[in-house]
């Protein structure tokens, strides 16, 4: 493949060598199904326990407390559509800027008779804890907020928000999806009842996930069929697919601090280049995960900027990848206050551990080029200029 620079990691990361290794056996001669009694299943059984112990390791956890799924939308299904089919409150608080794994899932059970308050965050993309206790009523039976941001970067007060709900006798479900492997996750700490995460967003293979269920919690299967992963999660085990979860997990945990250290370094000079271009702002602030940044620029829309990067062989989004192709602005950018304008002028540029100095650099060479010409194409920004708004 031809040499390109990658930096949407919010949206999907490389499939790390070693959690490559440690799959090939079992896409190869380990092929036997986790579920059956002879020995080729019962090696594929153990790999996948090994596997489960691993990440309940990294999560603190109990290995019993730990299910492997599809990805983050099968747990975050599982988690509120699970939750609900249990509890006698039929009422969920969440917030504005929730993934659409979360947001579509509440709109499918208010319409089988749940009801969902969704608060606002501040402009800077933070939830306050203080907004989520007042959003609460006698019936409220889940709150679901994501642990970080996947368009921002913004890191929420999960710990805070889980401690208010316990104290009203009310389950807690974070989305963990864009935090795991990249800051520290330990359940018991934060002290959520339900967490979800993903494989292909910390260096593992797509199609693969997790969810943290506390023990003692009531949660409904969301698929039914086999006995698989105790009876949570029915389906033939993705036995590659989860022990290259669990190896990419276990590593990506291990090099977080220096990859934030790394990361904090080139998302500041990322930023500080980007905002000499006249008229672009800086969306989100901290705390947030160092490797995203996220950047409005007035007059021209954040894909045609995304479009141009692409032809210069360098990846960035306009936004989440699950909006790609969207009409509709940005929900996450509208939450904190931004116009419709402003918020279709959204770019998001999320570094990994492989991105360097000098992908920065050819980054801010090319956004600058394509903000330059996609203005002198512009009638907005012909307009602002007329009106002496520049």
């Amino acid at each position: 493949m031809e040499n390109r620079i990658y930096a949407d990691h919010a949206a999907t990361t490389k499939l790390r060598e070693e959690a490559l290794e440690a799959m090939l056996p079992w896409l190869r001669e380990g092929y036997g199904n986790a579920s059956s009694l002879y020995k080729l299943g019962r090696e594929a059984r153990k790999a996948v326990e090994n596997a489960r112990r691993t990440v309940a390791g990294v999560l603190g956890a109990d290995k019993n407390e730990i299910f492997f799924n599809s990805g983050g939308t099968e747990g975050d299904n599982t988690a509120l559509r699970g939750v609900m089919a249990c509890a006698a409150g039929r009422h969920i608080v969440s917030t504005a800027i929730e993934h659409h794994a979360v947001l579509h899932t509440l709109a499918a059970l208010e319409k089988s008779g749940c009801s969902v308050t969704l608060v606002q965050p501040d402009r800077t993309g933070h939830i306050s804890p203080d907004d989520i206790r007042s959003a609460l009523r006698p019936d409220t039976a889940l709150i679901s907020v994501m642990t970080v941001n996947n368009e921002l970067g913004t890191i929420q007060p999960v710990r805070e928000i889980a401690a208010l709900a316990h104290e009203r006798g009310i389950l807690f479900h974070t989305d963990a999806v864009q935090a795991a492997g990249h800051i520290p996750l330990n359940v018991r700490e934060l002290g959520v009842d339900l967490l979800t995460l993903s494989a292909h967003k910390f260096g593992g293979p797509k199609g693969v996930g997790a969810i943290y269920i506390r023990r003692g919690t009531s949660c409904a299967p969301y698929l039914t069929g086999g006995a698989q992963e105790h009876g949570t999660r029915a389906g033939t085990e993705n036995v590659a697919g989860i022990v290259g979860l669990a190896r990419a997990l276990e590593l990506s945990a291990a090099e977080a601090d220096e990859e934030a250290r790394q990361l904090t370094a080139l998302r500041q000079r990322l930023t500080d280049g980007i905002l000499q271009i006249p008229h672009v702002r800086e969306n989100g602030g901290e705390p947030r995960l160092p490797g995203i940044a996220n950047f409005s620029f007035a007059a021209i829309e954040g894909e045609y900027i995304a479009m141009m990067l692409d032809n210069d062989g360098i990846a960035v989004s306009p936004g989440s990848a699950c909006a790609a192709g969207s009409e509709e602005p940005s929900h996450v950018l509208t939450a904190i206050g931004l116009d419709r304008a402003a918020a279709k002028g959204g770019l998001r540029i999320s570094l990994g551990r492989e991105n360097t100095q000098a992908d920065v650099d050819a980054i801010l060479a090319s956004v600058q080029r394509a903000a330059e010409k996609l203005r002198a194409m512009s009638p907005t920004w012909s307009a602002m200029r007329h009106m002496g708004m520049l």
